[in-house]
Formats: structure tokens, sequence, C-alpha cells
């Protein structure tokens, strides 16, 4: 597996990590309990990393010298590409002929490093694109910079070379065809998982707020994710504001937790957001929380009443899928793979668009009917528990062998031809 711009050791919600990096973790885990070998090889973003740290049993990250090791943004990195293919290929050379059987890339950068490894290894390359820059340039958050023509180009070679192409959803598979004039034949739809054993109801809300600090009757409204204009964090603050326009009595027993650190983009400074709560008059019931473990993670989401994800643009939606594992429903933009994960009024409702009182409407409902919120969470638990990594990584061999199949038919072929 190929992870050039992030690495699955990172934390989740800080940087580019996020849930590309869940996804990578989880699905190696279960691959190699499958007995599938799995190495990694990603960035090193410092010098006192080992060369190669075990994940888990069969799962190895390899760090490879590219670039500066610190102070490169994620746009910084595709002059850096020759001298991470470079690495990989080094550390191939030290190995047996054919030590590896397949190449599976994540995110664009990657895609291009995997492109040449796969062909000079003669094996399949699989790609994840995991977001798409025209996609993300068709739903740009105001003020939000967009994707540079760079990464449309690539994307676009990257399509044409890869074996099989993986997307999260059928709507996503959809837009590769749409709008990269993807081969239909050669799309494969895998969704993600969760990790049930840490995504699960728990010993309830009332004993996670008290682990949080939380009052046990608030009305507790989620975000968690990396701060950036695509996530949307603000409608949700925008929305709380409508929520006290309306009933100022709610503000009394309302707590809005933001957990998440900063991303990449120059937008995303944390600041900026703690200064719109300020300025919209609801700093007092917003609560700012750096990132946290995948077990905290958890614990968030069991204390929350509702998690609410008024994203742009989601490939998938891992968040909302853990969230509904621990038994919290959620309010989401109807966008990407959003609907996929939510079952709109059952799990949750979803929004067309992102006015802010949209989202407040559907706040207001859940807060003014405890009853409600605990149906449609039970009627979540019961949905997370269909997204098991598990499934994933039986769905994803099968891609896999696919790949390695046409490859085969394809070699023989051309010697048949050729006598």
């Amino acid at each position: 597996m190929l992870s050039v711009h992030t690495s699955p050791l990172h934390q989740p919600g800080t940087g580019d990590a996020g849930g590309m990096n869940v996804y990578i973790v989880e699905l190696s885990r279960q691959l190699a309990a499958l007995g599938i070998e799995v190495e990694i090889f990603t960035r090193a973003t410092s010098g006192t990393l080992d060369p190669a740290v075990e994940l888990a049993p069969g799962v190895l990250v390899r760090h490879v010298d590219a670039g500066p090791y610190e102070g490169l943004s994620k746009e910084d990195l595709p002059a850096q590409l020759c001298a991470f293919t470079h690495g990989v290929m080094q550390i191939w050379a030290a190995q047996r002929p054919g030590y590896f059987d397949l190449v599976h890339s994540h995110y664009w950068l990657s895609g291009h490093v995997g492109w040449l490894a796969a062909e000079r290894w003669g094996v399949p390359l699989v790609h994840a694109m995991h977001t798409m820059a025209k996609v993300k340039n068709a739903a740009l958050a105001a003020g939000d910079t967009p994707e540079p023509a760079a990464r449309v180009i690539g994307e676009t070679q990257i399509v044409r070379a890869a074996d099989r192409l993986v997307a999260n959803t059928a709507e996503e598979a959809a837009d590769l065809v749409r709008f990269y004039d993807a081969d239909p034949g050669r799309t494969a739809v895998v969704h993600p998982g969760v990790n049930l054993a840490t995504f699960h109801p728990g010993d309830g809300r009332a004993a996670a707020r008290a682990r949080l600090g939380l009052p046990p009757g608030a009305f507790v409204p989620l975000f968690a994710g990396r701060i950036q204009p695509l996530k949307a964090p603000d409608i949700l603050l925008y929305a709380v504001r409508e929520l006290l326009d309306t009933d100022p009595s709610l503000r009394s027993r309302l707590v809005v937790p933001v957990v998440g650190g900063p991303s990449g983009t120059g937008l995303a400074r944390p600041e900026r957001l703690q200064k719109l709560a300020a300025r919209l008059g609801v700093a007092d019931v917003v609560r700012f929380r750096p990132p946290v473990s995948q077990h905290g993670l958890a614990d968030w989401y069991r204390a929350a009443s509702v998690l609410v994800m008024p994203s742009y643009s989601e490939s998938f939606g891992l968040v909302a899928a853990e969230a509904q594992a621990c038994g919290t429903p959620v309010v989401a933009a109807a966008v990407g793979g959003l609907p996929v994960v939510v079952r709109d009024g059952a799990t949750g409702f979803l929004i067309e668009g992102h006015d802010p009182a949209d989202y407040a409407r559907a706040l207001r409902r859940l807060a003014a009917d405890p009853a409600l919120t605990a149906r449609l969470g039970a009627a979540a638990a019961r949905h997370g528990r269909s997204f098991g990594w598990d499934a994933t990584a039986a769905d994803m061999l099968t891609v896999y062998g696919a790949a390695v199949e046409a490859r085969r038919f394809t070699r023989t072929g051309i010697r048949s031809a050729h006598g």
C-alpha cells in the first residue's frame, strides 16, 4: 500500500490525517487477519522514525525519506514524488523477485508512485481516490481554495493507468465515470467499515458524559473532524445561533463540542472558528477540544445527543458511520456517500444544501423530543453494526483477485498473440 502524504501512524483529526488514515489502518489489519501480508509505504516526517514499524502482526509501515521532514504541505509534495519513488524502489530491490503481488495506492499522489511501481514490478495497480479534485471543486465552500489543475491532470492519468479503481459508494463510482471517463468495468464499489470493537454503545450516554465532564441533562450536538472549510463546522455555529435566537431558554442546557484540529489549508486556523463563535454570541456554549484517540472519540460520540456533519463533500463519511455504531443519530448534508451511511428519518436527518436554518430546524426537533433522539439512536446503533471492516476486507480481496486475474490474462494473451 502507498500513502505518500499522510502516515497511518498519525493521529486522525490533525493536519492531513483523517478518514483515509483510519481506512488504511483498519483495512490492513483485516487483510492481515485473512493471511495477506501488507506493507505500507509513507513519507518520513521525522529523522527519529525507525525505517520500518510493525503496525500489527502482518502489517509493516515503511518510512521513506523524501524531502525535508517538516515544513512541507500537501501541496509541496508533488516535487518529492521522484525521491519517494526512488526510496520505494530501493526497498523493493532488496527483496526476493516477485516479493510484491499487487500495489494499492491511496490518493492521487500515491497513485503516481503506484503507477510506476506496478509497471516496474509487473503487478496490478489498484487505486482508491478517497477524494477527487473535480468533485471538490464543484462543491467548494465559500472562500475555499480550488484544487489545482496539476491534481486534475494527475488524477486523470491514474484513472487511465489503474487496473482497478475502488470507489466508496455507487455515487463515487458514477463520479469517476462522469468526471474522469473511468471504465465502469474496472471500477468496483467497496464500502469502508467501522471498528465495531471500538465504536459501540458501550456503557451508555450518562457514563460517557460523566467521563467527559458534560452535564447529564444537556443537549449536545457534536462536530468531530478536521477544522477546514470543506467540513463546514461554521454551519453548525450559525445553526446554534439560529437555535438560540428561536429559543433562548435552550442556552442553559446546550453544549456544542467541536473535536478536531486544523487541516493543512490556511482557512482552517482554529482561532478563526473561535472568533466566529464569539462574533455570533455562542462562544459560551461551544467547547473546542483537540483531536483524540479512536477510543476517546467513541466516548464523544456516545456522549453526544447528535453528530452534525454539514460537509460540502464526503466520499463516504466514516465519522457518521462511527457515531451511529455508538448509538448516536446524525444530522448531515445530503452529499457524497452520506446518503448511503445515514438513513434519512430512521437514523438521523439528511439536509439538502447548507442553509444553517435547515440544520437548526433538525436540531430543534431533537432538542424538543428526547424520545425521538432515543429512537433514532437505537436505529443508528443497529445500522452501524452493518459497517464492519471484515466485510470491507473480504470485498477488497475480491477486487484484488480480479485485478491479478485480469493482469495474468492480459499477459497470456500478449504471449499467445506473439507466438
